[in-house]
């Protein structure tokens, strides 16, 4: 497209909602499986990094679980590439309720996110028993994406499901970073911080991963499930009282923390264990790889495109503040050239209302109030939205707003900075006409902020 001519508001939107697509089609789980399994003279190969190095292995059976937003299509991809004969007969992908499609010979189980619910519960054990099974000689392939974490909760004995889902509506609700979230769930879970690899030992284990973690941090992608966990209790006591609900979580988690703390229960495996040495890794996708994507999209569709942040965090609403700032100052070195302001990350937001929305929404509800404020010139439409089609607790992607999202909401009596204030972003964006809906996406790899911005 030839953006040297003015655009209008709407073609602009559409652009944004393009590039945005071109990130999350980055993303794409079934190709990023099929590209890394490879059968050759009847041998299975994993690819382990992009400069072709292999594993290669004479499993007799293969295992396969698959949980996280992406279980279906990586499972499915999975399936396509291994011979039959290899396969145990006892697939599992856990998934999301919105992202739940059948796969042919199959157990799809669809469970709740971000809160674990009894359905994820009955699924993680059904996965402990497949990896407690395999045997010294056999392979068990782990597909990992984003959202995994929620999806299979295994907790310790001495805490109930209802009081690690409490632990976690906690933590969310603190604005605690998701490695913080992690690091407590590690501690809590039989399966998360490298949970899953010890009962998987002896057999031989490989896991592919979708990472939706900024900076790909293995530990923290679905709470580590198969690698080694370096953060300890000690770690995750601190997490919650830093964040002032230590007082707040059951006695069982207090309890159960305190005597880990002291020794009287074993830690999460830390790097350096035996079992591990039969275990392996590929990174099969992150919020990098889609980064670059929208960044080569903005490129083609003609504008001068600029990298914000590949690591954008903090809280939503001051990083929207700050992104406006740069766009004026970028602005001013433009002259009349379209500009695009990309950036990737995972915001978090500390709830003080009792509105609803997600962090997405928040931060586009609050790019709108502060570009009216600021003055930012120009046609401009900013879009943040969560990769996996679902931002927080509510059916939307995030937002897309533009230059007259303001004016539209206060025309109909709306107070958006109250409603921001509520944490009600998504009833303002709502009212505007400016929710981010794309459905479940099938892949989650964090979130993407694009602004363009028209002189």
């Amino acid at each position: 497209m030839n953006v040297s001519a003015h655009l209008f508001i709407p073609e602009l939107r559409k652009s944004a909602f393009n590039i945005f697509q071109a990130g999350i089609a980055a993303a794409d789980p079934y190709q990023a499986i099929t590209s890394c399994l490879l059968v050759e003279d009847d041998q299975l190969q994993i690819l382990l990094n992009d400069i072709g190095e292999k594993r290669t292995g004479t499993w007799p059976k293969i295992h396969l679980l698959a949980f996280g937003k992406a279980a279906c299509p990586m499972i499915k991809a999975a399936i396509a590439a291994i011979p039959p004969y290899y396969l145990s007969g006892q697939e599992i992908a856990v998934t999301n309720y919105e992202n739940v499609k059948t796969v042919p010979g199959v157990n799809v189980i669809g469970a709740a996110h971000p809160l674990p619910d009894e359905a994820g519960f009955n699924a993680a054990r059904l996965c402990a028993t497949v990896a407690q099974d395999a045997k010294q000689d056999e392979l068990v392939l782990v597909l990992v994406s984003g959202g995994g974490s929620a999806l299979i909760p295994y907790p310790v004995d001495s805490v109930t499901l209802q009081e690690k889902i409490l632990t976690t509506d906690l933590l969310l609700a603190s604005g605690a970073t998701i490695n913080q979230v992690n690091c407590v769930r590690k501690h809590l879970s039989q399966l998360k911080g490298g949970g899953l690899a010890r009962m998987v030992a002896p057999a031989a284990l490989h896991t592919l991963i979708l990472s939706d973690v900024i900076g790909d941090d293995l530990s923290a992608i679905a709470s580590g499930p198969t690698v080694p966990d370096d953060t300890t209790f000690s770690d995750a006591i601190d997490v919650l009282k830093t964040k002032d609900i230590w007082n707040k979580v059951p006695d069982s988690v207090r309890h159960y923390l305190e005597i880990g703390h002291q020794g009287k229960v074993r830690e999460t495996p830390k790097s350096g264990e035996s079992f591990f040495a039969a275990s392996n890794h590929t990174l099969i996708g992150s919020n990098r790889m889609s980064v670059n994507a929208i960044l080569q999209t903005t490129r083609e569709q003609g504008f001068e495109a600029i990298l914000y942040s590949d690591n954008l965090c903090g809280e939503a609403s001051d990083e929207a503040e700050n992104f406006v700032q740069f766009a004026k100052a970028q602005l001013s070195k433009a002259g009349n050239r379209p500009i695009a302001l990309l950036a990737g990350g995972e915001t978090t937001v500390s709830l003080k209302g009792k509105g609803r929305g997600g962090r997405n929404q928040e931060m586009a509800l609050a790019f709108a109030i502060h570009a009216e404020q600021q003055k930012l010139p120009g046609n401009w439409v900013f879009l943040s939205g969560g990769t996996d089609g679902r931002d927080g607790p509510t059916d939307a992607a995030g937002g897309i707003v533009d230059s007259g999202t303001i004016q539209r909401m206060l025309k109909v009596g709306i107070n958006p900075s109250a409603l921001l204030d509520n944490n009600d972003s998504y009833s303002a964006l709502k009212t505007s006409d400016d929710l981010l809906m794309t459905g479940a996406t099938g892949t989650n790899v964090a979130d993407l902020q694009v602004l363009l911005i028209q002189p």
